[in-house]
């Protein structure tokens, strides 16, 4: 089959099409036709070679860590799905190619389109995993940093849903959508701790950072000097600063589970997925370059 794959660590110019061969479903798995495939971050950051210590990369290697597709085989032991059933989920050989073999998945519901399916499975999880971990609950109030990306816009509104107040950091020019979300738009950068206090005169009661754009000191200021209920899932200096940094950890079964309520309040329109961009295959390096960039306004989708 004709995949995406690198064969070093690099910038996004080393991706490119080639010929790997098929794979095909061990016990426990499926295997699916790809439909759409998530670009996220972590993709380029495994490109580059910054997660090797905990990730290690095997060349060639086929990037990709979630997607949307139909069954076309299955392992042995697997009754929960067959042959024909539309999923999505997380791959466990990557999802830049027309198949890819996977573990963790739940049923697409036909309401939900290809690309938003594909957007749902690391974005979603991620946003509830940081708010999990902040115990974010009704009558409080969360600053979020980077409320118009794709965890972020899933995190805002999920904490919404819950009863939370939230500030949103993003750009002037997404205030707008970060508003339509659910939350009290901000602009981020200098003034922040001001501008937060004005937005919110009754305080903070939990920050989530999903931007990684040096927001960590501000935030504990607006925490009045505490690192307590403070997360990160992008600014490495998370640790020198004491300040949690949520890399995974949750469960296939906590997966499964998140997955299938994203997808249901998807569907019914009470989790609104923004597809930023669709790339095929041969332009995967642009896609994963427009990604670290980190202005892409929402979710990119590859395309097999």
């Amino acid at each position: 089959m004709r995949a995406v794959v690198f064969e070093e660590f690099g910038g996004p110019e080393v991706l490119h099409v080639k010929d790997v061969d098929e794979p095909h479903p061990g016990p426990g798995q499926i295997r699916v036709a790809v439909r759409a495939a998530g670009v996220n971050p972590m993709d380029y950051k495994i490109r580059h070679g910054w997660m090797d210590a905990f990730v290690p990369t095997t060349f060639p290697a086929v990037p990709g860590l979630e997607f949307s597709g139909v069954v076309d085989e299955t392992g042995e032991g697997v009754t929960d799905f067959a042959v024909g059933d539309e999923v999505l989920g997380w791959s466990a050989t990557g999802a830049y190619a027309p198949y890819a073999l996977a573990d963790v998945v739940v049923a697409k519901p036909a309401g939900l389109s290809w690309d938003e399916a594909a957007a749902i499975p690391v974005a979603g999880e991620t946003a509830l995993r940081g708010l999990d971990a902040l115990g974010v609950r009704d009558g409080e109030t969360l600053l979020l940093h980077g409320a118009a990306g794709a965890v972020g816009a899933l995190a805002v509104q999920l904490a919404v849903a819950r009863g939370a107040t939230v500030i949103g950091t993003a750009s002037p020019a997404n205030h707008e959508y970060v508003a339509s979300l659910g939350a009290v738009p901000v602009a981020y950068g200098d003034g922040l701790v001001d501008r937060v206090r004005a937005a919110a005169p009754q305080g903070v009661d939990a920050v989530f950072d999903t931007s990684g754009k040096g927001a960590l000191p501000d935030s504990i200021e607006l925490r009045g000097g505490t690192t307590d209920r403070i997360v990160t899932i992008a600014d490495p200096a998370a640790e020198e600063l004491g300040v949690t940094f949520s890399s995974g950890g949750t469960t296939p079964e906590a997966k499964r589970a998140g997955l299938a309520e994203n997808a249901r309040l998807a569907t019914e329109g009470a989790l609104r997925v923004r597809v930023a961009g669709t790339f095929p295959l041969a332009e995967a390096g642009k896609a994963q370059q427009t990604s670290e960039e980190g202005h892409a306004g929402g979710k990119l989708v590859i395309t097999p």
